[in-house]
């Protein structure tokens, strides 16, 4: 009998590999497309590494949950910057990044067919991972601007919503959620009983006045919502794998279940250097961060050269920029063709769920600064060349 992974058949395939092997037979390609940060971990997050090692024991397994002493760092962490107080009703747990920690929450608090009402353009991953559950994708657009639709949310809800997911700051579109509107979403889920999941992988990355706003903060919140967090973008931390959910206590039990047949204990290792990480804490970041935001100036400066054959909407946050390209091209061909013709890269909109138009995701902050700003040379113009 042959083989058929019906249950795959259904999933996207990810992009990033799929652009890595147009760049791979181009040498010289400079990719605008991935979403990680130019800079390493912290020399503190290195140094814990010894911490570990001086204990034979930690290579056996360790708890599913995480290890004390980084739940320790993250209560902390939660309560001065995001204003969660871990308390009988809520509960971290550390997850070999914020993906693991959605398809975590998806699998706890669903059973096949059940919907989940996600933001288009979505993150592709989170798309997948509720593919993946067996459970249904509910897409709402969000509006011109890339802001969410509270009216349009709220008509989504059937009898089968089990979540509505967020991201602020946003990805694929840089867009900053206000706090009115996060807390408009947050009460929703609460007076129709679903769960509110909230990414917030880029909480320290934003712009031009813009403010991150955590809904795990609410007073009410804590029996509905569900916050992931994640160290690869603030701490260079992307191949370590470390991040952590706040899940209401009620969803512990399912969670173990699921992360002890999935991974049984997220890397000790890295856990070790993200105590050292967090003790360190946000200004490692910042220290970062005006050069990526030097950046993500001169890209819309320089992206104001394509006049009206692009839409840029407001992004003050994560280090996206989604083009909006007024051409009858399809995106994949667009991207194929500055890789070939101009040697650059960007992700097509059509992984997040942009079937209609031209749009291209345009990521900032993985290169040096000088590298990303040849980049953006290239990119303006080959579209100048090819829109």
């Amino acid at each position: 009998m042959p083989f058929n992974p019906s249950r795959m058949n259904s999933v996207q395939s990810p992009i990033i590999p799929t652009v890595a092997a147009m760049i791979q037979q181009h040498p010289g390609t400079i990719s605008l497309g991935q979403g990680v940060v130019y800079y390493p971990p912290p020399p503190e997050a290195i140094a814990h590494i010894s911490a570990f090692l001086a204990k034979p024991e930690l290579h056996k397994y360790q708890p599913v949950e995480g290890i004390a002493p980084l739940l320790e760092q993250i209560a902390l962490k939660l309560k001065a910057e995001n204003g969660i107080a871990i308390d009988p009703q809520r509960r971290i747990v550390v997850t070999a990044g914020s993906n693991m920690g959605f398809l975590n929450a998806v699998l706890a608090i669903t059973q096949p067919d059940d919907e989940i009402i996600l933001q288009t353009p979505y993150y592709f991953n989170h798309e997948m991972a509720v593919t993946i559950a067996g459970c249904r994708p509910i897409l709402v657009a969000t509006d011109k601007q890339y802001q969410l639709r509270p009216d349009a949310i709220a008509q989504a809800i059937t009898e089968r919503t089990r979540a509505i997911v967020t991201i602020s700051p946003n990805n694929p579109t840089g867009t900053v959620y206000p706090e009115a509107a996060l807390r408009h979403i947050n009460a929703l889920c609460r007076d129709r009983g679903v769960y509110h999941i909230q990414d917030e992988a880029y909480e320290y990355f934003t712009y031009d006045g813009a403010q991150h706003f955590s809904p795990g903060s609410m007073l009410d919140s804590a029996e509905h919502t569900i916050s992931l967090y994640s160290l690869s973008k603030a701490y260079g931390f992307a191949s370590w794998r470390i991040g952590y959910m706040v899940i209401p206590t009620h969803l512990m039990a399912a969670v173990m279940k699921i992360q002890d047949t999935n991974v049984i204990c997220p890397t000790v290792i890295a856990q070790y250097a993200a105590v050292g990480a967090l003790q360190i804490g946000v200004r490692y970041c910042h220290e970062k961060l005006e050069a990526i935001a030097a950046v993500r100036q001169q890209l819309l400066q320089a992206l104001s050269a394509l006049g009206d054959r692009c839409t840029i909407p407001p992004s003050n946050g994560a280090f996206y920029v989604l083009l909006n390209l007024h051409t009858q091209l399809d995106a994949l061909s667009l991207v194929e063709q500055l890789i070939q013709e101009h040697g650059v890269a960007a992700i097509p909109g059509t992984t997040f769920g942009l079937e209609k138009g031209c749009y291209l995701r345009v990521a900032y902050g993985a290169l040096q600064p000088e590298t990303a700003i040849e980049g953006i040379e290239r990119l303006v113009k080959g579209l100048n060349a090819i829109l």
